[in-house]
């Protein structure tokens, strides 16, 4: 089991692999919590891991980097290979590829890493800043005025890198949980406040879910088949995470993919599952078995 690590996420990352530790050892399996720092090769030769279940969470967890470790030692990891980690974790790429194969997504556009005066063009008001490379919503802003341009790149940047500035869809925020190619029932976010923030994401009743959510046989099919596309089209293996806005027209928009969704108690992963009657131990074996599997 592969936790911690060494980016902005790692306490939820550390949460997710207790969860999952548990789970496995309750499970019959002979699992070992390894933190991942800068000494991970030397860890996993002297615990003579066999199989690394990945619970990490952004840069150097879910971008490749330990994917390409494993690779190179030959052991069998769940999740996404070293390409489709690299690319979703990536959302200026993957968007690119996206736009593509035609699955549809916000419009957008990218600020570099501030080093250099850049003149963009910005989407209409109100529109979204995010780091290009960052997850659990950490360091995104809408911005409704001019005015707060600056100080939403400036957050966005912290993290590192670029900034995505991209179009604000107004609608119904959903997610859609993929394991092993399959679609799990679609979840509707409901924020008491905001947007599904990393306070909403991490705070126990700061949002309500509704699961399967309420959009019409026809809505439905249209969010699961963007979702599904965007995962194939972006390489995606064993378990995903596509998030999506539905407008008032009930177009779905692909807002991005995460190759090692959470696993707390508060994520959405586990709940998508649970409504499809696979419950904790039971999801979380489906995703060790998988290991090694198309990449």
């Amino acid at each position: 089991m592969l936790l911690g690590g060494l980016s902005a996420e790692r306490e939820i990352s550390l949460k997710t692999g207790a969860a999952v530790v548990n789970a496995l050892h309750k499970g019959g399996y002979n699992a070992v919590a390894v933190d991942v720092d800068r000494g991970l090769a030397a860890k996993l030769a002297a615990q003579g891991i066999d199989v690394a279940f990945i619970a990490l969470h952004g840069r150097y967890g879910e971008d490749g980097c330990v994917q390409g470790l494993l690779e190179v030692m030959g052991i069998p990891y769940t999740g996404s290979g070293v390409l489709a980690s690299a690319v979703c974790m990536d959302k200026i790429a993957a968007k690119q590829v996206m736009l593509h194969h035609k699955i549809s997504t916000p419009k957008f556009c990218a600020a570099g890493d501030g080093a250099k005066p850049v003149k963009l063009k910005f989407p209409p008001l109100p529109f979204v800043v995010k780091p290009a490379s960052q997850g659990s919503a950490l360091g995104v802003s809408i911005v409704r005025a001019r005015s707060a341009v600056d100080a939403a790149l400036s957050s966005a940047r912290q993290f590192g890198g670029a900034a995505l500035i991209e179009e604000f869809i107004k609608g119904r925020e959903l997610t859609v949980s993929i394991l092993n190619g399959d679609a799990l029932p679609i979840i509707e976010i409901l924020p008491n406040e905001g947007f599904y923030d990393y306070t909403a994401k991490y705070t126990k009743g700061a949002a309500r879910f509704v699961v399967p959510a309420a959009l019409g046989r026809a809505c439905n099919k249209r969010v699961i088949t963007e979702a599904l596309g965007a995962y194939t089209a972006l390489g995606c293996a064993g378990a995903a995470r596509v998030d999506v806005i539905v407008d008032a027209d009930n177009r779905p928009y692909v807002l991005e993919v995460n190759t090692v969704p959470g696993l707390t108690e508060l994520s959405l992963f586990p709940r998508a599952a649970a409504s499809a009657g696979l419950d904790y131990p039971a999801l979380v074996e489906e995703m060790l078995l998988g290991a090694g599997l198309n990449k």
